[in-house]
């Protein structure tokens, strides 16, 4: 029987490895120091990040031959999934978005130079990038309609454009930018984008502002580009190709997400469960009263379906398969579950949860993110139906669409 959801014993150990690590050295540390002294906030992460290099905890997600754990994405799913314990766990082991989904961008489409440029700093820790796709004028679900332009000039390309939420960018050593570059192809191809290297600062970049959101300035930025001039090397993955390395990208990071989501949903059931063991109420305990267990079960029972659905997804991607269709299905539930399952928890703390007494509220406010980030609810919802709806096309059966599954 292939099937087989136990981790192999070295793998097993690297999961107890990180969990101790994460709980018993990072948490406390972040617990200790706290926000308020920014120097010693960064002080201490950095020094956390040391030891996750030391104790061979660094880049899990990026070959040996890289410095990294050289871990699939199985296997990947577990060290993320404990990281995201805390806020800062997939920072502290150099595997956080954007450089997470960039670094694998460089690996696979990156000349050798542009490797040991962009890819190599990013690998040591020593640099951070920005992924810069999203525009304000036009659904950033759709790459296709990018306006952001690129004009050759002899040698150079001259780029003119605008881009909004591209995160980290005030923090960036360099940039991946899409642009449109090719004017004489039909409305909606694939092939009219092109991806670019940017150095940061650099003159016509120009950095407008923190978008402010429901949790307030995150690193969001918006971007305005005029007279940008680049020279032709710093095209990455070719000219035309600049969708086709973002759908690259964008396919193991969404799945990424949804890892570092399901600890989040975890942590707020976990959260749930201990509020309802010992919270008193008319006459019995919360966790005897069937309402309450019913917020509890829906939760695990959606909790359940979330790792079956990432640990499926994640081994059609290790195993080189077509996997569009099981992470836009783990993408969309794993989001709106952790959507319903944090509401839950907050609903169970009363007007505790409400608070910002415990990590709830801060936790809902990111959740609602999720329902939108690297594609929206119903973009995914479109592309799952087109796909079932191919497949039985076809072959007269929906199968290939709901998983492929042997049952």
């Amino acid at each position: 029987m292939a099937i087989d959801f136990t981790l192999a014993p070295e793998h097993e150990e690297i999961r107890k490895r990180v969990r101790a690590f994460i709980q018993g050295t990072v948490a406390p540390a972040m617990e200790e120091v706290g926000e308020g002294d920014r120097e010693a906030y960064l002080k201490t992460i950095f020094g956390l990040r040391k030891q996750a290099r030391a104790e061979g905890l660094w880049l899990p997600h990026m070959p040996k031959e890289w410095g990294g754990m050289g871990l699939g994405h199985v296997e990947l799913a577990m060290v993320q999934s404990e990281a995201a314990k805390t806020r800062i766990g997939p920072w502290v082991l150099n595997c956080q978005a954007p450089d997470e989904g960039n670094m694998h961008t460089l690996l696979h489409w990156a000349t050798d130079e542009q490797k040991e440029k962009y890819l190599r700093p990013l690998l040591e820790g020593t640099k951070s990038s920005c992924f810069a796709m999203t525009e304000p004028e036009v659904a950033g679900s759709d790459p296709t309609l990018i306006r952001t332009e690129a004009v050759r000039d002899g040698d150079e390309w001259i780029i003119n454009g605008h881009k909004w939420f591209i995160s980290n960018a005030r923090r960036a050593s360099f940039a991946i930018l899409i642009a449109r570059t090719e004017k004489d192809v039909p409305e909606g191809s694939r092939g009219a984008n092109t991806a670019f290297l940017v150095d940061l600062p650099s003159q016509g970049w120009n950095d407008v502002r923190e978008v402010e959101t429901m949790h307030g300035s995150t690193g969001h930025s918006e971007i305005v580009i005029k007279d940008l001039r680049l020279p032709d090397s710093q095209v990455l993955g070719g000219r035309g190709n600049g969708h086709r390395l973002g759908q690259y990208r964008l396919g193991p990071a969404r799945l990424a997400h949804c890892m570092r989501w399901i600890s989040q949903a975890e942590t707020a059931l976990d959260m749930m469960v201990d509020r309802a063991l010992n919270r008193y109420s008319h006459g019995s305990l919360l966790a005897e009263k069937q309402g309450i267990q019913w917020l509890i079960a829906d939760s695990a029972m959606e909790l359940y379906q979330c790792k079956l659905m990432v640990l499926h997804a994640a081994s059609k991607i290790d195993k080189g398969e077509d996997f569009r269709t099981e992470v836009s299905m783990a993408k969309h539930f794993v989001a709106n579950s952790l959507n319903r399952i944090v509401d839950r928890a907050i609903q169970v703390h009363g007007a505790l949860g409400y608070s910002t007494d415990t990590p709830l509220a801060n936790m809902f406010q990111h959740a609602r993110w999720a329902r939108f980030a690297d594609g929206a609810d119903e973009i995914h919802q479109m592309r799952i139906a087109e796909r079932t709806i191919a497949a039985y096309r076809a072959t007269g059966s929906t199968s290939s669409a709901t998983g492929d599954l042997p049952l």
